[in-house]
């Protein structure tokens, strides 16, 4: 036996409810708030997004999922592990990415209130009005999915990319 197949991880969790059992028509809906939400957003930035926001909300389940995906749409793994330090590691994305990741923050985190000005309008240089409101609508839905993740304790690892599309 090798010293990695001796190693004793702790052991997986269940989830608290499985939620999308219990309130299927809510489970559905979010489905298709997820589908539209993604319309003419670039597959890399949608789920650069979604990780960014699954970071600040902690769910373990929906970051799982959302890496997995990036990779599998050609996004590398320097820029998936950079993002939760975007800020220093800025370098390693675009300006409309840029925006897109503050923009994320702020609507993840709306402890002051509101989105900033300066935060909402450098989004808007770099998106039409209509990707914007994708854009924004993707921030939403990702915020959604991880309060049902984070609440129900969804259990990570198991996830395969595309398994929901």
């Amino acid at each position: 036996m090798t010293a990695q197949e001796n190693v004793q991880y702790a052991p997986e969790t269940a989830p608290r409810l499985q939620w999308a059992e219990h309130a299927p028509e809510v489970y559905k809906a979010m489905i298709r708030l997820e589908t539209a939400a993604k319309k003419g957003l670039d597959p890399k930035l949608y789920e650069l997004v979604k990780i960014r926001a699954s970071q600040i909300n902690h769910c373990a389940f929906c970051l799982d999922m959302h890496t997995k995906d990036a990779l599998a749409a050609g996004e590398s793994v320097e820029r998936v592990v950079q993002l939760s330090a975007w800020e220093e590691s800025r370098h390693f994305y675009t300006e409309k990415e840029l925006a897109a990741i503050e923009l994320t923050e702020a609507v993840t985190v709306l402890t002051d209130g509101f989105v900033p000005d300066e935060v909402y309008e450098k989004a808007a240089k770099f998106f039409e009005e209509a990707e914007l409101a994708q854009l924004i609508a993707a921030i939403t839905a990702i915020n959604a999915w991880n309060r049902f993740g984070v609440t129900t304790r969804m259990t990570p690892g198991h996830y395969q990319p595309g398994q929901y599309a």
